[in-house]
């Protein structure tokens, strides 16, 4: 995908949010992060704590965010709303495998956006990464949301990960979710 943005392709909508895009973060996007990530519902569901301070960002974008193999912050007008990422798995045996991952600020929820954002990242990051043949996504039981976005943007369920990840403190059922590189695109 290309480095700057790269619009949804084959959008028929005529809304505002046709024109999300993704790019890489900056850290002048650091205010708008907060918008999302100082956030708790926005980070109910994530592994991360949400964020009290503009420096704990600072640190976040510079330190992990901007050197992350591969994290978008997904855009309507160049504004940041949240972001998305591709992590691949470690080993030199399990390089076939990638996790998906995005936030997106709360007042942006329900319209679409991350669902096009994800059918974004899936028609291109099979191309970026050759080796990749399967695009992971682990969903909270609880955010129905999220397993939407996936299921709209063509992702199979798997199936029920049980007591998988502690957030916040508590063992949480995951869903897993999959898109392998055979896998016709969502228009």
């Amino acid at each position: 995908m290309d480095e700057t943005t790269r619009k949804s392709e084959g959008e028929k909508s005529e809304d505002k949010f046709t024109e999300t895009t993704l790019r890489r973060i900056e850290l002048s996007d650091v205010d708008d992060f907060m918008e999302w990530a100082a956030d708790e519902k926005v980070s109910q569901f994530c592994t991360w704590d949400t964020y009290t301070c503009k420096d704990q960002a600072l640190d976040f974008i510079k330190n992990i965010a901007i050197p992350h193999p591969w994290l978008r912050v997904i855009c309507i007008n160049n504004k940041a709303i949240g972001s998305v990422s591709v992590t691949p798995n470690s080993g030199c045996f399990d390089t076939c495998r990638a996790e998906l991952g995005y936030v997106l600020a709360y007042k942006y929820w329900g319209k679409g956006i991350v669902t096009k954002a994800v059918k974004i990242v899936v028609s291109n990051i099979f191309q970026e990464w050759s080796n990749l043949e399967r695009l992971e996504a682990l969903v909270d039981i609880d955010n129905k949301g999220s397993q939407r976005v996936l299921e709209k943007a063509g992702f199979l369920k798997e199936g029920v990960l049980r007591k998988f990840k502690n957030i916040k403190g508590r063992s949480r059922d995951e869903v897993i979710f999959s898109f392998l590189s055979t896998d016709a695109l969502q228009e």
